[in-house]
């Protein structure tokens, strides 16, 4: 009994670091500063993906139903979108804020250059706004959570019934599979998160480039998974 949930675990983590579930969080972290911050992103990611396959993953393996290939093929196309649209905001918010460098010289100081950004510059004085507003910002990571492991429940009950000796043991499956795609991912987040930081509060263009490629990339990743769902 320990081996197979030791396995499962081992195979959660390895679920984690799939091509799409890694461009996805890597784009919802990528204009991110704080570390902790991002790493938490990562969990949360686990979090929905985690509650989604014990909710649907589970109730299959306790019916002792099967998910209809269909149902699988459906959300793989959805994910793809999912992907396409995220890569996207990235690439869209990087034009929007427009950070660039300008040259400055005080007096007989030797000449600098510092960032600057034209975020916010049109229809509001963000000067006068001081009010807090309620941080929603978990919202993002547990709906892609969701959608990643609604994509992949069918696989995870087909492992599960593989391995499972009692509908109590296909549930243990699940849960510790799901613990360890929360931990995989929540440790790819952290490897992520330093370089980003870093870049960010130091080398402002080299984390702008890095923010293109993150883009990119994830669009790349969705339109290969829209490729192969609708084959």
């Amino acid at each position: 009994m320990f081996a197979v949930l030791a396995l499962g675990f081992l195979i959660g983590m390895q679920h984690a670091l799939e091509a799409d579930h890694v461009a996805a969080v890597t784009s919802l972290v990528s204009g991110e500063r704080d570390v902790k911050h991002m790493v938490s992103q990562g969990v949360v990611w686990g979090l929905g993906h985690t509650l989604i396959l014990m909710t649907v993953g589970g109730g299959a393996v306790l019916l002792g139903l099967s998910l209809e290939p269909t149902f699988s093929e459906a959300l793989e196309l959805c994910v793809g979108m999912m992907l396409v649209f995220l890569g996207g905001h990235v690439l869209f918010r990087l034009f929007r804020d427009r950070v660039h460098f300008h040259r400055h010289q005080h007096g007989d100081r030797p000449p600098h250059f510092h960032a600057h950004s034209h975020k916010g510059e049109q229809g509001h004085d963000h000067s006068r706004h001081h009010h807090a507003h309620p941080d929603a910002s978990w919202i993002r990571p547990l709906a892609v959570g969701v959608m990643h492991g609604l994509a992949g429940t069918a696989a995870v009950v087909v492992l599960t019934a593989a391995a499972q000796t009692t509908p109590a043991m296909g549930l243990a499956y699940i849960g510790v599979f799901g613990i360890g795609s929360m931990v995989g991912m929540a440790a790819v987040t952290a490897v992520i998160a330093v370089p980003l930081a870093f870049s960010a509060g130091l080398l402002t263009r080299a984390n702008r480039a890095v923010q293109v490629l993150i883009g990119m990339i994830t669009v790349g990743v969705g339109c290969v998974i829209l490729a192969r769902a609708t084959v």
